[in-house]
């Protein structure tokens, strides 16, 4: 891949496990409200949570309600670096569109006017409810590169026709044909910014 070759207008994001550390939050959750303290974030080597942890699925499934409805004490904390780039890309293109496959928006609204310092109206975050849809989301907004941290995800964004950009996590270090960053600042020296 060549360096400086994303235009900031042409990307867009997923949230959980790329602009949001969701899965930290996940641990945080279970352990301060169900007591669950033997589970390390390097555990979560699958997307579907009942195949790797050793939680029951119930409070697996509960976890994840209290994530989506926002009822949870500990604070959901942004990816480092996360808030920065997009930021830029917001200054630059007047627009950050982000992506989730989350049934409705629920608290990310409101969590994303707090870590993005931009205009309101040029933040759009967009749930579809189905990681399906998120191609037909990308395809109506024009926007042809897409950082995603699942790989199922991945591979039906390319069939699609968008450019898949792995974000590394443990869940997603299977062999893809993808372009992969570690971090934000990774992510960040492929943006062809101004």
């Amino acid at each position: 891949m060549m360096q400086h070759s994303i235009d900031p207008a042409a990307v867009a994001f997923d949230i959980d496990g790329v602009v949001a550390d969701t899965m930290t939050l996940f641990l945080d959750i279970a352990r301060e409200h169900y007591g669950i303290n033997g589970v390390r974030y390097d555990d979560i080597t699958c997307y579907g949570l009942t195949e790797c942890v050793d939680i029951p699925p119930a409070t697996i499934d509960a976890i994840i309600a209290r994530i989506l409805d926002g009822s949870y004490r500990p604070s959901l904390k942004a990816v480092e670096g996360a808030p920065q780039v997009l930021e830029r890309i917001g200054r630059q293109s007047r627009s950050v569109l982000l992506v989730t496959a989350r049934p409705h928006v629920g608290p990310m609204q409101e969590w994303t006017s707090k870590i993005l310092p931009l205009p309101p109206d040029w933040v759009d975050i967009v749930a579809t409810g189905s990681f399906e849809h998120k191609a037909e989301v990308l395809r109506q907004r024009d926007r042809s590169v897409f950082v995603e941290d699942r790989l199922e995800t991945c591979f039906h964004l390319q069939s699609a026709g968008i450019t898949p950009v792995v974000f590394k996590q443990p869940w997603n270090r299977e062999p893809h044909p993808f372009w992969e960053v570690a971090s934000w600042q990774e992510l960040s020296a492929l943006i062809a910014f101004r």
